[in-house]
């Protein structure tokens, strides 16, 4: 009897081994190491701190805003700890391309060149280029922007629309800069995402929105070997929008949504 009892001891001994090393259920939890993750535990994710309302940089060096909100949402739904870290946009999809971050939650449209180096989550939000003039301008579409002077946030998708009416394109570190420096009298025009330019418009920039260039999808940015994790960030996106919480920060930030589309696809 004695004998019989140690067996069984052993055997459940070793049977709670091997279920401590079975790494969780199979949803996963990305706590538990089944993402490859920059850091254990932690989601870190790139935003560039320049493009308010989306991430800003407050007093302290914290960055706020729609996108940081985003991220943090997403986080929490992981089971990860959020870990922003600040990076000049056009440099975060090279840093997500080689392992520098996680993810990128920083306002990217989806197109083609980006997809060539990293995975997009479904969209988050939906936005399109607009051109933006100062009040006296009698700029009003593309067709009235040949050979005149743009302005372009360097690394946005914009610039490839600005080389397809002039050559005379100036880059800026951020779209707000560069709607500043239109406000303030340089360039002809700037092409930025419309809400962009309607929050510089509701902060006093002297500027106006023109011809509306056409449709975007914002979205997060992946390496492409790392799937578990795109996957469960579309999972955590599909709740977010089903549950309110994406509408409920935009219009937060923005005071409409923005993450329905407007086609309703």
């Amino acid at each position: 009897m004695r004998k019989v009892s140690l067996w069984a001891v052993m055997i459940l001994l070793f049977s709670m081994l091997l279920a401590a090393c079975g790494g969780g259920s199979e949803d996963g939890d990305g706590a538990n190491g089944e993402y490859d993750l920059k850091e254990d535990g932690k989601f870190t994710y790139a935003s560039s701190g320049e493009f308010k309302p989306f991430s800003s940089t407050d007093a302290n060096g914290e960055m706020t805003g729609f996108d940081i909100e985003v991220a943090e949402a997403i986080a929490k739904e992981l089971g990860l700890e959020p870990n922003p870290q600040k990076f000049k946009f056009a440099s975060i999809v090279e840093g997500v391309k080689t392992g520098r971050f996680d993810a990128a939650v920083a306002s990217h449209t989806i197109n083609e060149e980006r997809a060539e180096h990293v995975d997009f989550s479904i969209p988050y939000y939906y936005s399109g280029p607009q051109i933006f003039t100062r009040s006296d301008s009698d700029i009003e579409t593309k067709d009235d922007l040949k050979d005149k002077e743009i302005a372009v946030s360097k690394g946005s998708t914009y610039a490839k629309s600005a080389e397809e009416m002039t050559d005379n394109i100036k880059i800026y570190d951020s779209d707000v800069t560069a709607l500043e420096a239109l406000s303030e009298g340089k360039h002809d025009a700037v092409i930025t995402d419309f809400i962009t330019g309607k929050e510089a418009i509701g902060n006093g920039f002297n500027i106006e929105g023109k011809e509306l260039l056409g449709r975007s999808e914002q979205a997060i940015a992946v390496a492409k070997d790392n799937d578990k994790l795109l996957k469960d960030i579309n999972a955590a996106l599909e709740k977010l929008r089903e549950d309110g919480t994406l509408k409920k920060l935009s219009e937060k930030y923005f005071g409409d949504d923005i993450t329905s589309d407007p086609e309703g696809k």
